[in-house]
């Protein structure tokens, strides 16, 4: 991920959003680009869209994989992607930025 913010901008408040984006993913995502002085934050900003896309993806592969199984798939790979999730978001909470293999660069390529 581009880094196009200083490290001394970002905020422990704009660290929150940002994990809480991730871990409560898509919701807070959505809720973030609610709200004009979150979403224009360049460091939330750029956490925001990966989560948010990632968030939809998990979602939609819950969805197909709980329907396959009769369930049991969906509640294991709820598990691993919470785990996932909490990952990235306790990286994006120690200012890190980082690339999502597939969804930042598709992230990137819509202009979010």
């Amino acid at each position: 991920m581009n880094q196009q913010y200083s490290p001394t901008d970002v905020t422990s408040d704009d660290r929150l959003w940002a994990l809480l984006a991730y871990i409560l993913t898509p919701l807070v995502p959505v809720i973030i680009l609610f709200l004009e002085d979150k979403k224009n934050r360049p460091f939330i900003k750029a956490h925001n869209s990966q989560a948010l896309a990632l968030g939809v993806v998990e979602f939609a592969l819950n969805i197909i994989a709980s329907i396959i199984s009769f369930g049991l798939l969906g509640c294991i790979l709820g598990i691993a992607f919470l785990a996932i999730n909490i990952y990235y978001g306790v990286k994006a909470y120690n200012g890190a930025t980082f690339e999502i293999p597939v969804l930042t660069n598709f992230v990137r390529q819509q202009g979010w």
